[in-house]
């Protein structure tokens, strides 16, 4: 079996990193992020970055930091609102921003990790979404053609792995790292526990290690939250 075990994200990632390469990066805002893959990729300066990502984490977090340093030329992603940098670096001109339904973004990663060039979704059908695209009659419905992501590298977050890269995510952190991973040339995962083979029974493993090219353990993490909103605390 190939070696699959590094010790640190720099390492994980050494000959894999180009300028101008496409990378899918799991994760929903700050919640199973692949948060020292990120920092490794912004300590080696690798520039001209197209990121596929729901969104690009929060200003100074996620893969904020890499927009914060300049070195993402263009994000795919569904969803920009909490970070201002992102929406700056939009609204100057100064970012390539390719809109992509929460779903359909979904999908293209999936699809390209299966082998599918392209797919036709009803959604966006009659909006600026579909401008360009090819649209197809089904049923009597329109369809718009969408094309499948692949990518030179995914990085993504889990919470378990064994040492032959099977891997468990936990809850919501599930989100898009599964089909990022699948969409990548080359994948590479942090998780919090690496646990021997043998550990997981097969129908816990949610990534089988046979996506997962390079691994490392990430922890420990700090649980960052987006937004605290609490209750006032009530008199006794």
């Amino acid at each position: 079996m190939a070696r699959k075990l590094y010790s640190d994200a720099a390492s994980a990632l050494d000959g894999v990193l180009f300028d101008g390469m496409t990378i899918c990066a799991g994760g929903f805002g700050l919640c199973g992020i692949p948060e020292r893959l990120i920092d490794a990729i912004r300590d080696a300066g690798t520039k001209d970055l197209t990121i596929a990502s729901n969104n690009a984490g929060v200003d100074g977090e996620g893969l904020g930091k890499l927009l914060r340093t300049r070195q993402v030329k263009k994000m795919i992603s569904s969803y920009v609102g909490e970070n201002k940098e992102f929406e700056r670096q939009y609204l100057a001109g100064e970012l390539e921003v390719e809109f992509c339904p929460q779903g359909t973004l979904a999908e293209r990663c999936r699809a390209g990790g299966a082998g599918i060039p392209g797919f036709y979704t009803k959604t966006g059908v009659g909006t600026q979404v579909a401008e360009g695209k090819e649209v197809k009659t089904f049923d009597g419905e329109d369809y718009i053609l969408e094309r499948g992501i692949r990518a030179d590298l995914a990085i993504v977050k889990g919470w378990k792995a064994d040492e032959a890269g099977n891997l468990i995510f936990r809850k919501t952190a599930r989100n898009f790292n599964q089909p990022m991973a699948t969409a990548g040339k080359v994948c590479v995962a942090e998780v919090e526990e690496i646990v021997p083979v043998g550990s997981f029974d097969p129908d816990q493993v949610h990534l089988p290690g046979i996506y997962v090219n390079r691994l490392i353990l990430g922890s420990p993490y700090d649980k960052k939250i987006e937004f605290r909103t609490v209750r006032e605390r009530t008199a006794a």
